[in-house]
């Protein structure tokens, strides 16, 4: 073991020091031992002294045994200094181990610290804290080759570092200091990250800053940054294009699809009526994929957002299927619904993409059915405010090994080259992604050529304590239902069961002229698209009180053959639950007043109170007249102004005659000052002159959210999609007409 030159000369002072007390204490015990001789001697010689050979033996007795215990007493001193000699030096070599191993530790610490890549620098802190001028106590290699200097002329003196940009400093709860900075070097600028600590040193304050160099960090966080702005950009171009292409594709189309229906309601022949029920068909296909294209690029862009109100859910599954019942009809296909009686009525969800949801789904069955029919069916969850709907049907079915693949983008089960059914394969993915958005999931079960069943659970909260209206009690009721198909009649009969009446279905004529004499029955419910002649023979069992005919909303013209054949009464397909209840609950009403169903636009406008004064913005030539047609056909009178300037000025016009417009239909887009400019002044003026609000709804063909957020902040009343829908319109304007117009 090696010691220091200090500790041995400690350790030599030491002895030295130690010799010379006992070197010294040895004198001065002999001089005394010699003085006491001497003085002894003295007395024996001299001539008064009287001597006493006894008391002499005994004093040099004692004399020499205070000597020898004075030296047995050095001797035991010297002992015991070799001791503690030797025990200090046992502790110095183990002092001088220890000095070594901590030297070690500090050069190891030492090249540690200079290794890495951190940079590392002590300042002394002025009046203990972090900031004003500091002085260098010590400086890493790094921070050396950072400042491009010496340890030696960094350490104690006040080198800053040159700062090009100071980032934001930010304090941690236990006091560490941390902050960016942007330093210019000699290899360029660097961002370097700083963690500022004190620190103790012995009696000093240090302030320990430690940085690291997060250049890439920071210019790959910009980068990403700078990518996120241009992909945000680029989205909002995207949506703008798409708008776009929305308006520019709907504008033409709102013409071909309104002027279909115009001339579909003229005197054609049969070959004309067909050509033109083609161009609707085509266009009605072209507008759901642009709607399609449009909703796939909103859950793209992460704009899938959900409104969550209260709704009357079987309502809703109603109105999806009597949606859908033209186009089953049009292909001679059956569609009803069926909602259990557990299921709550009054719930809380987006409505509207729900039956998004139920139209695609339900859309593809019918598409891919060629024979038979669709079910919806609704069913509670398996836990609590859970929902499940069941879209079952009749078609082609999936094979197993296609069932994952069509929730994919773009993707069919109908691929390839040789594909008998259109379409975009968005349909399946935007729902699929609207149900997972909603919490829930979707999923099929299907084979080939045994139809498919495609199962939505949901989670849908009750919006109160109440549960659906109460079903009717219909004990001891005994229906007899003939019906050629069996989704739409399977389903009245599973709800006839459910309110406690005996149903009984049969397929045919002769299967229903067997089962009459076997009971009373309370009522029998005849399909017409059993055809005329079996519908007349079933019609004429007299004895049954209720003989109730289902019919399509088409086949409206044969009600009258229907009453004279013997039906007391009609239900319109698909059947509603409360309709049906109420024709076999209540007693039998008037033939012309039973059933509950689709009316015709004409009859629509027929219950319109009055006419209205209607101002029509829209500048599309064809547009505008295939509004002001419609307008008309419903007794309305129209002015028509195409511009926002003429727009404003025919309302103030109106007003000032005393003659205001009951209702302004704004297109969204007008040269000048578009139909949101023109809304704002309309509004102004009113608030200006305390003038009565004048309904005003949004004619566009820009579907998205931010659109309805535009026209409704500019203080529009509704919104209309182009292609204009006849029926929505006629809802519009029924709504317009309840609401008196205060002059």
């Amino acid at each position: 073991m090696t010691t220091t030159p200090g500790v041995l000369g400690k350790l030599r002072a030491a002895f030295r020091h130690r010799a010379v007390a006992w070197l010294v204490r040895t004198l001065a015990i002999a001089s005394m031992s010699v003085a006491a001789a001497f003085g002894f001697s003295a007395a024996m010689r001299s001539g008064g002294a009287r001597y006493d050979p006894l008391t002499l033996t005994v004093g040099a007795s004692a004399l020499f045994g205070v000597t020898c215990g004075a030296i047995g007493l050095l001797v035991a001193r010297v002992n015991m200094l070799r001791a503690e000699v030797a025990a200090m030096r046992g502790r110095v070599e183990e002092l001088a181990d220890r000095n070594w191993e901590l030297k070690e530790a500090e050069e190891r610490t030492r090249s540690l610290i200079d290794a890495q890549g951190d940079v590392i620098v002590r300042h002394a802190a002025h009046d203990g804290g972090m900031d004003g001028e500091r002085r260098i106590t010590y400086a890493n290699d790094a921070f050396c080759a950072l400042a491009s200097r010496d340890r030696g002329e960094l350490v104690g003196g006040t080198f800053t570092l040159p700062v090009l940009e100071q980032g934001e400093r930010a304090c941690e709860a236990d006091g560490t200091r941390i902050h960016d900075q942007r330093i210019a070097t000699a290899s360029g600028a660097r961002w370097i990250a700083w963690r500022e600590v004190v620190v103790r040193n012995g009696e000093r304050t240090e302030v320990q800053s430690v940085g690291r160099d997060v250049t890439d960090r920071v210019e790959a966080e910009r980068a990403l940054a700078v990518a996120r702005n241009q992909a945000e950009a680029a989205n909002r171009a995207k949506s703008r294009f798409l708008a776009t292409i929305s308006h520019e594709i709907r504008t033409p189309l709102n013409g071909i699809l309104g002027m279909a229906d115009l001339l579909l309601d003229t005197a054609l022949t049969p070959e004309q009526v067909t050509y033109a029920k083609a161009v609707k068909s085509s266009g009605d296909t072209l507008l759901s994929l642009i709607e399609e294209v449009l909703d796939f690029s909103k859950i793209e862009a992460g704009r899938l957002d959900l409104e969550p109100r209260v709704f009357d859910l079987p309502a809703l599954i109603e109105e999806t299927t009597e949606l859908m019942a033209p186009r089953a009809q049009a292909k001679n296909l059956e569609i009803a619904s069926y909602v259990e009686g557990g299921v709550p009525r009054l719930v809380i969800g987006d409505a509207a993409r729900l039956r998004q949801v139920l139209l695609n789904l339900a859309g593809n069955a019918l598409k891919f059915t060629e024979r038979g029919g669709v079910a919806v069916i609704v069913e509670p969850g398996d836990a609590p405010d859970k929902i499940r709907l069941r879209v079952r049907d009749t078609g082609i079915g999936i094979a197993a090994a296609e069932q994952e693949r069509i929730f994919d983008e773009f993707e069919q089960g109908d691929s390839g080259a040789g594909r008998k059914f259109g379409g975009t394969g968005l349909g399946l993915a935007i729902s699929k992604r609207i149900v997972e958005r909603m919490d829930g999931t979707i999923a099929v079960e299907s084979a080939p050529d045994a139809g498919a069943t495609f199962t939505v659970t949901v989670v849908l909260p009750h919006a109160s304590a109440t549960e659906a209206t109460t079903a009717p009690d219909l004990t001891g009721h005994e229906v007899l239902i003939v019906a050629g198909g069996t989704t739409q009649a399977a389903l009245v009969a599973r709800r006839l069961t459910c309110w406690g009446a005996h149903a009984c279905l049969v397929t045919d004529v002769d299967a229903a002229m067997a089962r009459l004499p076997e009971r009373p029955w309370t009522a029998m419910l005849v399909d017409h698209a059993l055809g005329a002649d079996a519908c007349a023979t079933l019609a004429q069992t007299g004895h049954i009180v209720r003989r109730i005919v289902l019919i399509a909303p088409a086949e409206r013209h044969a009600l009258a053959t229907l009453q004279q054949a013997g039906f007391t009464g009609y239900l319109v397909k698909p059947v509603r639950a409360a309709s049906l209840a109420a024709r076999l609950r209540a007693a039998p009403e008037p033939f012309e007043h039973s059933g509950e169903g689709a009316t015709s636009s004409e009859g629509a406008a027929e219950r319109t109170p009055h006419g209205l004064d209607i101002l029509l913005a829209e500048d599309n030539e064809i547009n505008a007249l295939l509004a002001k047609s419609l307008l008309k056909r419903l007794g309305h009178r129209v002015t028509l102004a195409t511009t926002g300037g003429e727009t404003a000025a025919a309302w103030l016009d109106a007003q000032a005659a005393g003659t205001p417009f009951n209702l302004v239909l704004m297109d969204v887009h007008m040269p000048g000052s578009d139909g949101l400019v023109t809304t704002r002044h309309i509004r102004a003026v009113e608030a200006k002159r305390a003038l009565a609000r004048t309904p005003i709804i949004a004619l566009t063909a820009n579907v998205f959210e931010e659109d309805r957020e535009a026209c409704r902040a500019a203080g529009m009343d509704g919104f209309l999609t182009k292609p204009l829908d006849r029926e929505r319109l006629i809802a519009a304007l029924a709504a317009v007409a309840t609401k008196p117009i205060a002059a």
